[in-house]
């Protein structure tokens, strides 16, 4: 009984894998056509680039005119400071603060400006790379630089871990600076 059931298995098996392979018959000299070649196209050389298969239509569409209509006198006005595509990448962000606060501690702090600078590159917001440039352009002999970004952590953060610590340096430089008007 093992045996028979055995052998009508294999024939079945048998049986399926030549019909599969009757029908998936490809010339030796043609290559088998691609899933996503449309019907009627002729087959691609080897040299021709596969980028050519799908354009990417980046026009406007139909009623962008209607539905934005002082976009193009907007973006004109602007001129050259309109940044459509700014980096955005906060792992590397948090990567530069992180070798800033490296840097601050060893009193590097032209390389902990450079990298605090990079972080705000990569994620403009970022409150611990702006409260880093403050301390560090503090300690460099910047003050107007460094009190601006203090006032900008603040902003972020109005409530943050540093900002006790912000408070107390715009007011040392507020007080430093009323002291050099006099």
């Amino acid at each position: 009984m093992r045996t028979t059931l055995v052998s009508v298995v294999v024939l079945v098996l048998g049986a399926l894998v030549v019909a599969q392979s009757s029908s998936t018959k490809v010339p030796s000299n043609q290559a088998p056509p691609r899933s996503d070649q449309s019907a009627g196209t002729a087959p691609r050389s080897s040299e021709e680039s596969s980028s050519k298969d799908r354009s990417v239509d980046i026009s406007p569409p139909k009623d962008d005119s209607k539905a934005h209509p002082f976009s193009d006198s907007a973006v004109s006005e602007a001129g050259a400071d309109v940044e459509e595509f700014r980096p955005w990448d906060p792992h590397r962000a948090a990567k530069d603060v992180e070798v800033g606060d490296f840097y601050f501690k060893r009193k590097n702090y032209h390389a902990a400006e450079a990298r605090y600078r990079e972080a705000l590159v990569y994620k403009s917001n970022d409150a611990m790379a702006t409260f880093g440039l403050a301390r560090c352009l503090d300690k460099l002999g910047k003050p107007d630089e460094a009190r601006e970004k203090y006032e900008s952590y603040l902003k972020i953060l109005p409530q943050g871990p540093h900002a006790e610590e912000a408070h107390k340096a715009l007011d040392r430089l507020n007080n430093e600076g009323q002291k050099a008007k006099k």
